[in-house]
């Protein structure tokens, strides 16, 4: 579970934890001093509960409580929220060896003695803050990292990688559920002259108008558009049979062919079509994802072979439809 985006510094939410009324008092007042917003528990289980009621970016917990005292109360923090894990300022009036292990054991980064020092209690509460930023900066860029991982970088769809974990993932739930299973595999045509005339970043502006009309036609949130290759887009359609799937091949014809992109080297239209292979299936028990694919492949060169511009489908093993 995330941990929310911190705070400046000299505003965040924290949590005391406390079951000496005057220490919560004492500590609640130092810190909205310090311009933070403050919000109290008087032992573990009620600061369990606020903690994730309120997601505070750090919790100053006292070891010493009854119902649930600080360590079981960090060691269930720590247990419940990771990567990052919480930031837990144990308060103790501990300060011998075994305590200040079993602190650190439990989860916490840091922890003050009482009586506390106040000037001391101020810096810890500023590093873990600092440290609570870090966290989150880091937490996002591996976001970023993961999701540009699984995207083409020029049409914004699933890239190859993507697709193919996608397909592992919902050909097994098909064979489980034995529900039909479509795919289509579209293609530009005559891209390779439309490079050439309009040069590569008008290949790329006409890929990138292609994958948002795809994008738009295939909205499902169970359906995936990826870039397969090239100028070779592969639409995977669970749940969905021939009937269905051709119908979304025809939308996105549709779709192309009302973006207008002029192709002056196209020898069947003035501007740019696709051909679009559609198979599809209910996977048997033992089969792969990959046959399906490749008959999705065999349609697409016929229907270039019978001209272009067009959609030829048919279910796995059986004749093609034009």
């Amino acid at each position: 579970m995330s941990l929310p985006k911190p705070t400046e510094t000299s505003s965040a939410k924290i949590l005391v934890v406390d079951d000496d009324g005057f220490m919560r008092m004492q500590l609640r007042v130092y810190l909205q001093k310090e311009g933070h917003r403050v919000e109290l528990a008087e032992n573990g289980q009620e600061a369990l509960a606020k903690f994730a009621e309120i997601k505070p970016e750090v919790v100053l917990l006292d070891a010493l409580m009854p119902v649930m005292d600080g360590f079981a109360c960090c060691q269930a923090l720590m247990d419940s929220y990771q990567n990052p894990s919480p930031l837990v300022l144990m308060i103790t009036g501990l300060d011998d060896e075994a305590s200040v292990d079993r602190a650190f054991e439990a989860g916490a980064i840091d922890y003050v003695t009482k009586p506390i020092h106040w000037a001391v209690l101020r810096q810890r509460v500023k590093r873990l803050l600092y440290q609570s930023r870090l966290q989150y900066q880091l937490e996002s860029a591996n976001q970023m990292l993961e999701r540009l991982a699984k995207i083409d970088q020029l049409t914004q769809l699933a890239n190859r990688r993507q697709l193919e974990l996608f397909l592992d993932t919902e050909w097994s739930e098909a064979i489980r559920e034995q529900y039909p299973f479509s795919v289509l595999l579209c293609d530009i045509d005559y891209f390779k002259n439309y490079n050439d005339y309009y040069g590569h970043q008008g290949g790329d502006s006409c890929l990138q108008k292609t994958a948002v009309a795809l994008a738009k036609v295939v909205s499902r949130p169970k359906d995936l558009a990826a870039r397969y290759g090239g100028e070779e887009f592969l639409i995977a359609l669970p749940n969905t049979d021939l009937e269905g799937a051709v119908h979304i091949g025809e939308q996105i014809r549709r779709e192309i062919a009302g973006l207008h992109i002029p192709h002056a080297q196209s020898a069947i239209a003035d501007r740019v079509t696709l051909s679009i292979g559609c198979a599809s299936t209910i996977p048997p028990h033992g089969s792969g994802w990959a046959q399906l694919v490749a008959k999705a492949d065999k349609y697409l060169y016929q229907a270039k072979a019978e001209g272009r511009n067009r959609l030829v489908s048919g279910q796995l093993g059986e004749e093609p439809m034009g």
